[in-house]
């Protein structure tokens, strides 16, 4: 059986996540960005429990 707090890579060349690390990117770049971490988790599904 899996173990369920695995998880599964994701396919960052997709278009869609290309354009999510890319806002992120974008707000850094403005200076807008005060957590990484934390934005590029939100931005792609991710929760803090695997920290």
């Amino acid at each position: 059986m899996p173990d369920e707090n695995v998880q599964q890579p994701i396919d960052l060349t997709t278009p869609e996540n290309v354009e999510k690390g890319q806002r992120v990117y974008d707000r850094i770049e403005a200076g807008k960005c005060t957590d990484v971490k934390a934005e590029l988790d939100a931005a792609y599904g991710f929760t803090s429990e695997q920290d």
